[in-house]
């Protein structure tokens, strides 16, 4: 069973469009999806939660449409977004209470260890909370009812570095189960190239692509060089460009590149970059 299944999605606003996205996330697999503000990103994981009425295309979450039987479906999700949605006024604990007549499966030990491992107070009320420890909060209650899917929105923002890799390394180990799935929404493109199987590419409310992030770094790459250069290369081999007062980097499709060029490793956050803007000039 897929995770996720969308095909055709699509929402319309008078500024903006989200158009036909399509893509299927498989059970046991991590998604990262990367896109500047305003790409579409929250939308569409607003689309997938049944949080807004999609205008056409379909939503398949865990085997069920979403808008059939989807409170069922919903035991089965954790979910942290941008706004973690916790009320300022409650603490830990009373979070635990709450959630504990939430889910069916949840699990108040593992929430205790949960907190001690990502250092939470017991006690101090949400609003007092610094913005990282809110989202370390967030992300504690999504795993503590023992979810088989978790959709994440900007998840490890505003944690330090020690943290951020602490959190990397527990989204690694809650996917090595072959029932769970994460699709994650991050700015922090190093943690999603850490953490990811597959990389996807939002762009002004259109998937540019979905691939194997190892497929994808491998297909592309950089090459440095003089602007003039360029005019050698076959037609479409160069899909970007990065151009500074030393030369040139291009942004290349390694099969269309010759023999005898030096093609450099691309990172996603430089392909994402050099593949939304046809030239950067600094």
């Amino acid at each position: 069973m897929n995770a996720l299944e969308i095909k055709n999605l699509s929402k319309t606003y008078p500024d903006f469009r989200l158009e036909n996205i399509s893509f299927t996330l498989p059970s046991g697999y991590i998604l990262g999806l990367v896109g500047e503000n305003g790409a579409g990103k929250t939308t569409l994981l607003k689309l997938i939660l049944d949080m807004l009425r999609r205008d056409s295309g379909s939503v398949t979450v865990l085997g069920r449409d979403n808008r059939d039987g989807f409170r069922l479906t919903k035991q089965d999700i954790g979910v942290v977004l941008d706004s973690v949605g916790i009320p300022a006024c409650l603490n830990t604990r009373q979070m635990g209470k709450i959630m504990a007549l939430t889910y069916t499966n949840w699990d108040e030990p593992y929430y205790e260890a949960l907190l001690d491992t990502l250092s939470i107070p017991r006690r101090k009320a949400f609003q007092s909370m610094s913005r990282g420890t809110q989202m370390k909060l967030g992300l504690a209650i999504a795993l503590a009812h023992h979810p088989k899917l978790l959709i994440l929105d900007e998840a490890t923002s505003g944690l330090d570095p020690v943290v951020r890799d602490e959190v990397v390394q527990m989204l690694r180990e809650f996917a090595l189960q072959e029932d769970h799935s994460i699709l994650i929404c991050s700015h922090i493109v190093s943690d999603l190239e850490k953490l990811c199987d597959y990389i996807a590419f939002l762009h002004r409310g259109k998937l540019l692509l979905l691939e194997e992030k190892d497929r994808l770094l491998e297909a592309y790459g950089l090459v440095l060089c003089e602007e003039g250069d360029l005019a050698a290369l076959p037609q479409g081999a160069v899909q970007g460009k990065r151009v500074n007062p030393y030369g040139v980097q291009a942004l290349v499709k390694r099969e269309r590149i010759p023999a005898g060029w030096d093609v450099k490793p691309v990172d996603i956050e430089n392909l994402f970059i050099l593949m939304t803007k046809e030239e950067v000039r600094l």
